[in-house]
């Protein structure tokens, strides 16, 4: 199940590349833009509770599918942009493992537990 969970989510990735390349910027803005997601981690400076809302926030499809599906109607494409940005980091980090935060801490995770190494 995990591997079939890990090939979904690098179909995200590369969607978030295909409508990356749909787009009027160069491919260095997604290259730098990449890591800017995990600005959301900057709320486990406050609390495990305040980091796992503000990490999850931006890391949630719904904000990234949202971010791009309002760029295109109003015609904003540094919103579509910044879903497209927001899908591949997604989508990356859950290949990686790094799934949506639970409020007791940062390496609990939807995928489970990041500090441990899983279980075949």
């Amino acid at each position: 199940m995990r591997l079939l969970i890990k090939i979904e989510e690098l179909c995200v990735f590369g969607l978030s590349l295909f409508l990356f390349a749909q787009l009027d910027y160069a491919w260095w803005w997604y290259v730098v833009l990449f890591l800017a997601p995990d600005a959301g981690m900057l709320g486990y400076l406050a609390n495990p509770v305040v980091g796992a809302i503000t990490y999850n926030v931006v890391h949630h499809r719904a904000t990234a599918v949202g971010a791009y599906v309002v760029g295109a109607l109003t015609g904003t494409p540094a919103l579509q942009l910044a879903g497209v940005v927001l899908l591949g980091h997604s989508g990356l980090d859950r290949v990686l493992g790094y799934g949506l935060k639970h409020t007791d801490s940062f390496q609990y995770t939807h995928l489970g537990d990041i500090a441990r190494p899983r279980q075949a």
